[in-house]
């Protein structure tokens, strides 16, 4: 029970990752669709920049001349999330697109009624 309570944040995290997932694969509806793949995108970043995080240590900007690497945080877990993150909304805005495209041409945003129309 320790370790869960030391570690709350990866916990919430893979928490947020099977919300996610769950919601992906029990709802037909593509909005719900998407709303659960950025619940998985947000659990995913979490977990990894409470990973790069290190108690006690400094954003690595030098002041004061002080260029010990000892000292701070490792920048890249940071620069790849806010990448992740870039990429995660341009995907968003791609499958609400072709939702939009999808519910013009169908009427409909149920995948189920969507692949019914598509076997007839």
């Amino acid at each position: 029970m320790n370790m869960l309570a030391n570690n709350y944040l990866e916990v919430g995290a893979i928490i947020l990752f099977g919300i996610g997932f769950m919601i992906l694969l029990l709802h037909n509806n593509l909005i719900k669709k998407i709303i659960g793949m950025n619940i998985m995108d947000t659990s995913v970043f979490l977990l990894f920049i409470t990973i790069g995080y290190i108690k006690g240590k400094e954003a690595p900007i030098i002041v004061g001349g002080k260029l010990n690497t000892i000292g701070y945080v490792n920048p890249i877990p940071a620069g790849l999330m806010l990448t992740g993150i870039v990429v995660a909304v341009s995907v968003t805005g791609f499958m609400l697109a072709l939702t939009i495209k999808l519910y013009e041409k169908y009427g409909t945003i149920e995948l189920d009624e969507i692949l019914k129309m598509r076997s007839e």
